[in-house]
């Protein structure tokens, strides 16, 4: 069974999500309202699933840990993003733990979830924070979730406490000064307007900035256009060539990093320079008329 599949059937078997219920208290007030599993009842469960695929039996799963989901999400409410968006991020993990648990191993399944939970509302918060994407390399994502709170006090940091944490977290100080840099700013408008009445403490828009020395759109097509246009002429005369002359001229005018000369040519193919002149005249001939056509 894929997860794709395994997240459908339980949907369509009413696992409770934040938007379905009206409201986040509501949801989280019927989470909690569902029994917590013993040992003996989360293993028996398992062995249906995995042995059976008994959505019934990972429907149970699911439903007995999504107030674990809503605690971990709590644990992201600095991030300025809805924490039911979080909270069904962080069941998507579930479902995919879920999915992977192994019973025989010996652990119970909230200690096997927490990473996928936490997964899935990494990735959110990542492609969700900024419109830019904050945080790309692994030493990246690990500066961003353990700043702040590596961080002993609010405004930026100094030397010492830059080598602190670069040291803590296993990192160049350049990378802790470059995340700090990236936290402490936030998205701009490109040509967007201050209304807010605070203009003399608004950074200007890049429009007002950033020019285009380039030529316009239509230009670039047409300049493109016309590229690939004489790009294709070439491969049409190539073709049209017999298989000699194609071949002194691929290697005489389009190959830079091994042009041959007339008279390697000629000692390849038993003949005169002179004679390799005339092909390749004859041959460059044929193909300007094609491209003055």
């Amino acid at each position: 069974m894929t997860q794709n599949s395994l997240s459908t059937a339980l949907v369509a078997n009413n696992l409770p999500i934040p938007s379905a219920l009206g409201s986040l208290d509501a949801y989280i007030g019927a989470v909690h309202q569902i029994p917590v599993l013993t040992v003996e009842e989360e293993q028996a469960l398992a062995r249906r699933f995995r042995d059976g695929e008994d959505l019934d039996a990972a429907k149970q799963l699911v439903l007995s840990h999504l107030r674990f989901v809503v605690h971990v999400a709590r644990g992201y409410n600095g991030y300025g993003l809805q924490i039911g968006d979080l909270i069904q991020e962080g069941n998507i993990g579930l479902m995919k733990a879920v999915k992977r648990f192994d019973p025989t191993v010996g652990v119970r399944l909230v200690s096997f979830a927490v990473h996928w939970i936490r997964a899935e509302m990494h990735e959110y918060i990542l492609k969700n924070w900024r419109i830019v994407k904050v945080a790309t390399t692994k030493a990246q994502r690990k500066l961003f979730f353990n700043l702040r709170k590596s961080k002993t006090r609010l405004g930026w940091m100094n030397a010492e406490e830059v080598r602190a944490v670069a040291a803590d977290l296993k990192v160049s100080e350049r990378e802790v000064m470059e995340m700090e840099s990236r936290l402490s700013g936030r998205d701009i408008g490109f040509d967007a307007p201050s209304d807010s009445g605070d203009e003399d403490h608004m950074p200007p828009a890049p429009v007002s900035y950033l020019m285009a020395n380039d030529e316009d759109p239509s230009m670039a097509y047409e300049r493109a256009d016309s590229e690939d246009n004489q790009l294709e002429l070439l491969r049409e005369g190539l073709a049209r060539l017999d298989a000699r002359s194609r071949d002194i001229v691929k290697r005489r005018w389009l190959d830079p990093d091994s042009k041959v000369t007339l008279q390697e040519l000629a000692d390849e193919y038993g003949v005169s320079a002179e004679r390799i002149r005339q092909v390749e005249a004859n041959a460059l001939k044929k193909m300007r008329a094609l491209f003055s056509a």
